[in-house]
């Protein structure tokens, strides 16, 4: 426990965590260049790359969060309750965040599906048209 260890060994920890913190940032410093095309330039133009990337740098940022509540927080030496009454809430949150881009990616699908059906072509008309015999017959009978 953090407890138990001296001030030379306490220190010795930090150090090496913010290594740690340094050395998976400069690795996605790294996978966001390869990403964009610095790195092997056209790389960007391969979908499969780009995806490996994205989630590449999910991995990575979940990590450090874990890393930093866990070790900097101290969540790790706290009661299981009291880390499930942190993280669950946290998920849920990440959850909604899914949720909520999903939701507004559909809805701007179908914005354009309305704008398309919406649109009046020109010299096309549109709704019911009747003959003017016809009004006549129905108006004198």
């Amino acid at each position: 426990m953090m407890g138990h260890l001296s001030y030379e060994e306490s220190i010795k920890k930090v150090y090496r965590g913010l290594i740690l913190l340094a050395g998976v940032t400069l690795v996605e410093v790294f996978l966001s260049l390869l990403g964009k095309g610095y790195v092997i330039p056209g790389a960007e133009e391969y979908k499969v790359l780009i995806y490996i990337v994205g989630l590449g740098l999910i991995g990575l940022s979940l990590y450090k969060a874990y890393f930093i509540i866990y070790e900097f927080m101290h969540m790790r030496y706290e009661m299981k309750g009291l880390a499930m009454t942190v993280l669950l809430p946290t998920l849920l949150l990440i959850w909604a965040i899914i949720a909520f881009f999903q939701e507004g990616d559909s809805w701007k699908g179908r914005r354009e599906q309305i704008k398309e059906k919406n649109e009046i072509k020109e010299g096309t008309q549109q709704g019911f048209q009747l003959r003017q015999d016809d009004f006549e017959i129905r108006n004198l009978g």
